[in-house]
């Protein structure tokens, strides 16, 4: 149920009263008004197939972008909403609920279009700003590359050409969202621009390229366990030109240090609307389905005494994940408008991080405790909450954040600025 306050409305519990209120502007709430029926009525129901089928959502983005969700991020100065982290991660943790790999499609274009209108040239914001808004332009990306270690970004190389353009050649791994995306974000690396500056930094591209382009090739070969609907498999750049004015980092451009924190954040947030998704599914299960235990001396699976154990122990550590997480929007904000540093909020993410990982991976699996062996039928889908879960725990291992808060705790050591620190 919806409640209208004196200054802003709240959006529907996402479980009872186990987590707190979200309350929008009547600003932004419509939006996200029309957003939650939406994921309710016809992403939330279509999930499981989705990941049966493990093939780019099309029906859900499409819904997507017809809702307007797409401008959430873009700044007002361009015509978006203007939005700030925190509402950001509450979209994610609400998308997660209803279909996880839905939320990190969606998540890949809200952190890209933060960070583009942060340094791209304002010719190029404007360019993107209206193909978002006019044409419902979705980014994709293609980053992550299959070197020695998991942060080697720059095997992709750029050739300038004598007319203006750039030829990409490359090969890109884990591509998130490219399949079905109007625009990519592909990473490059120029040795000849690094060599004539003598800075690394300015070999660096981050071009748009439409999905169409001569040469982009998406291989769909994309089969995990998990987060299946994603379909981030492989992205092949067989000599893909480019316009120098698609490049949206110029040269003079500053670089947020902060990108790495944001997309942590949101994995978060991703991890616990699957986790919550799992609970909600759960106890709706245990109320029609499931058996109570004989010693238990009960009528109802719901009057289980253990049951009732686990589902709270489940939902607490969620509820206690899920604060966290918010913290980090509101520290994000707080960050991006000059009043807190970077390092004040490296730690809470990766504590946030941790958090969510075990309250997610927790929920997804001990929810089945709760259902009794009924809920291990494939007809009713419940593995795909654990599975989409352990997938994305595995995108940066969650021992490093902890290591991270250990240090800082020992040491007073703050991170420095990296891919994923």
């Amino acid at each position: 149920m919806t409640s209208f306050l004196p200054d802003g409305v709240m959006l529907p519990p996402l479980l009872g009263d186990l987590f707190p209120p979200c309350v929008l502007s009547r600003a932004d709430a419509p939006l996200l008004l029309r957003l939650q029926e939406i994921l309710d009525t016809t992403i939330a129901p279509h999930a499981a197939d989705n990941d049966r089928t493990g093939r780019y959502p099309t029906h859900a983005i499409s819904l997507l972008k017809q809702s307007g969700l797409l401008m959430l991020a873009v700044p007002r100065a361009y015509g978006g909403m203007g939005a700030g982290q925190a509402l950001s991660l509450e979209v994610m943790v609400r998308i997660a609920m209803a279909d996880p790999a839905v939320a990190q499609i969606y998540k890949v274009h809200d952190d890209l279009v933060r960070e583009i209108f942060s340094y791209a040239t304002p010719a190029l914001c404007h360019r993107l700003a209206e193909r978002i808004r006019s044409d419902h332009a979705i980014i994709g990306m293609a980053v992550a590359e299959n070197g020695p270690t998991a942060d080697s970004f720059m095997q992709t190389l750029a050739v300038a050409r004598p007319d203006g353009q750039w030829v990409l050649r490359g090969r890109k791994i884990y591509a998130t969202g490219a399949a079905g995306a109007d625009l990519i974000a592909i990473t490059s690396f120029d040795p000849l621009a690094a060599r004539d500056h003598d800075d690394v930094r300015a070999g660096l591209r981050l071009d748009l390229v439409p999905r169409a382009t001569p040469g982009l090739r998406i291989l769909r070969d994309w089969n995990r366990i998990g987060q299946r609907a994603t379909d981030s498999g492989t992205v092949i750049l067989d000599d893909v030109r480019v316009g120098a004015e698609w490049n949206a980092i110029a040269p003079q451009s500053v670089l947020p240090v902060h990108t790495s924190l944001r997309y942590q954040a949101g994995f978060s947030a991703i991890l616990i609307g699957t986790g919550i998704g799992a609970l909600r599914a759960g106890c709706d299960f245990v109320a029609r389905h499931s058996r109570p235990w004989g010693a238990a001396q009960v009528e109802r699976a719901t009057d289980d005494p253990y049951v009732r154990r686990r589902i709270g122990e489940i939902g607490a550590d969620l509820s206690v994940a899920y604060c966290a997480v918010r913290q980090c929007g509101d520290l994000l904000d707080l960050h991006e408008r000059g009043g807190i540093a970077r390092g004040a909020v490296a730690i809470p993410v990766s504590a946030a991080r941790s958090a969510a990982t075990g309250a997610a991976l927790r929920a997804t699996s001990d929810i089945l405790a709760a259902t009794g062996a009924r809920g291990t039928d494939l007809q009713y889908g419940l593995d795909r909450y654990w599975r989409d879960a352990r997938t994305l725990s595995l995108h940066d291992p969650v021992d490093w954040k902890n290591a991270e808060i250990g240090r800082h705790l020992l040491t007073g050591w703050t991170p420095e600025p990296g891919p994923y620190q």
